[in-house]
């Protein structure tokens, strides 16, 4: 199991449909998400289905529970990414909006970074961040990652944060 001082991380499973659907379904934690609006009920499902399936390749998202309240702050995790024609693998994280400020992104991004560089044997991982996402920025440097370019990802601009070990 996976876990971090404040929190457990367990895979998805069908049934937390309504899980990702309340973290999706809210109009501020979807504003720098892929095309910044929130998920009807059929997008999350189309999304759970994918985070599933990742999970055959060693690599998803997994929900983050509050160790003493067990309640979702979030969700983390490797993600693989086509980048300009490379396959890369993105250390990806959302929080739960009230939990945001609390220091949960980058306990999260933490986590994930060591478990793909040292478990993993990554030699590179990337963080996709839309520009606004000042938050997330902070997380990803913080996190020992450093801007490396724009890239445009699914249509829009965005900066391209790694790691390379």
């Amino acid at each position: 199991m996976i876990e971090s001082d404040r929190l457990i991380f367990r895979k998805y499973h069908s049934d937390d449909l309504d899980q990702l659907l309340t973290m999706a379904s809210d109009p501020d934690v979807m504003r720098y998400i892929g095309q910044g609006t929130t998920w009807t009920k059929e997008q999350a499902k189309e999304s759970l289905d994918k985070f599933v399936n990742w999970y055959q390749s060693g690599l998803g998202l997994y929900i983050a529970l509050d160790k003493r309240s067990n309640k979702m702050v979030g969700h983390s995790g490797l993600v693989p990414q086509t980048i300009e024609g490379n396959n890369e693998i993105e250390v990806g994280y959302w929080v739960v909006k009230d939990y945001w400020g609390q220091g949960y992104g980058l306990e999260q991004a933490k986590v994930w970074k060591q478990f793909g560089l040292s478990s993993l044997n990554k030699k590179r991982l990337v963080s996709i961040i839309q520009h606004g996402n000042i938050g997330s920025m902070k997380v990803a440097e913080k996190n020992g990652m450093s801007y490396e370019k724009d890239i445009v990802f699914n249509g829009k601009e965005v900066a391209l944060y790694s790691v390379n070990q």
